[in-house]
């Protein structure tokens, strides 16, 4: 099945996928753990094969993951060497953290539409209290959907500042070719 998926990838994602590969590389050399998010398990499936074919030693959380095993994962990947914590963005409740909170990267493969769940998965890399910086990345691929996501993600964003702080509001919705815009394929 991966096989499958490697054929049908442009060269744009082939360049981001390889780009991540040296990011993780880098980031493990340098004594960091990685949170690594992605919203398809396909996705996460195309990222172990290469993690595996690199020997970099992960773990995988997605929603099928039973509770139990969850908090078996979390509490080896705090003390082992584990490098990667492959996540599924969906998987919630889970919260990966590191006894050293400073060496902690987050990367955010693909963006989802509403920033506020990949905001949230960001934010399982912190603990309560603590305050060294956690260094993300988000991972977009130049003329893909991707860049129309991170517009509607600024739009939603700049839409729920006006509101939340009381000044007067530009547009009250999106209009509909907006929205038909940011949806178009382009290939």
């Amino acid at each position: 099945m991966i096989l499958r998926l490697f054929t049908k990838i442009t060269k744009a994602v082939r360049q981001k996928l390889d780009l991540c590969i040296e990011l993780i590389q880098s980031a493990v050399e340098s004594g960091h753990k990685i949170l690594l998010f992605s919203q398809f398990t396909s996705m996460i499936e195309i990222l172990t094969a290469r993690l595996q074919e690199e020997s970099i030693s992960y773990f995988v959380l997605q929603g099928s993951t039973k509770k139990e095993q969850r908090a078996q994962m979390v509490e080896q990947f705090n003390r082992d060497d584990t490098s990667v914590f492959c996540i599924s963005l969906k998987a919630g409740g889970t919260r990966p953290g590191n006894p050293d909170p400073a060496r902690i990267i987050v990367i955010h493969y693909d963006p989802w539409w509403n920033v506020a769940v990949e905001n949230q998965a960001t934010d399982r890399a912190h603990r309560i209290g603590q305050k060294n910086v956690v260094t993300v990345y988000k991972l977009i691929a130049k003329g893909t959907i991707e860049e129309k996501i991170i517009k509607l993600q600024q739009m939603k964003e700049e839409l729920a500042e006006e509101i939340l702080s009381g000044d007067e509001i530009k547009t009250a919705s999106f209009q509909r070719e907006e929205l038909l815009e940011l949806l178009e394929e382009r290939f």
